[in-house]
């Protein structure tokens, strides 16, 4: 069975304290709770029950913009999964990326949300894993990560994008990244060493 964590700040391991500026208390799920069927927690809706957690159904497929970042902000305060919680992080990501030119905005915060995500997934590694246990053997392919690192680079920060695919490398992506991060800071430290006072 599915384990399922009032927030996203009560995983274990997680940092993260919680969304500045929600009320957790004035979301109408937040105190919602599952009833177990067959081994599996079903959530009460309007229309009866379901699967999907609170903070899986929260951030709606059209959100866009300012909307999209306070339905993510507010979803993280939810009742939901790990794996719910890395979706809604890596959609958020995904869509701000794509939002870059009618929302620049948004960068920043898609940088605020692909960290928010990678903790997520070094916390709680079932998040981006179909197998079960706490320790999975495999892994899910991550978007989030892999956006920011490429951000991160062409920002010219390279020391920082190599942290951040180093830490993406556990879970068996990323490592091309490394490489090529770990090449290029090596020929500029080369490049700075021979240029530099004798």
């Amino acid at each position: 069975m599915a384990t399922w964590f009032e927030r996203m700040a009560a995983i274990p391991g997680v940092r993260f304290t919680g969304s500045h500026g929600v009320v957790r208390e004035a979301l109408a799920e937040a105190p919602v709770r599952p009833t177990v069927s067959y081994g599996s927690p079903m959530w009460p809706t309007v229309e009866g029950t379901t699967s999907a957690t609170p903070a899986s159904r929260h951030v709606p497929v059209e959100a866009s913009g300012a909307d999209l970042v306070t339905r993510v902000w507010e979803a993280l305060e939810l009742p939901g999964e790990p794996m719910d919680y890395h979706f809604i992080l890596q959609g958020a990501v995904d869509r701000l990326w794509s939002d870059r030119r009618s929302y620049p905005d948004g960068l920043e915060l898609l940088e605020v949300f692909a960290l928010l995500d990678l903790e997520l997934m070094e916390a709680a590694p079932q998040a981006v894993s179909f197998d079960t246990g706490s320790h999975p053997a495999s892994f899910v392919h991550v978007t989030s990560v892999p956006r920011l690192v490429m951000l991160l680079e062409r920002e010219g920060v390279l020391t920082d994008a190599l942290e951040v695919a180093r830490r993406l490398a556990r879970f068996d992506q990323g490592e091309d990244a490394v490489a090529r991060l770990s090449e290029k800071i090596g020929a500029l430290a080369a490049e700075a060493a021979v240029g530099g006072p004798a």
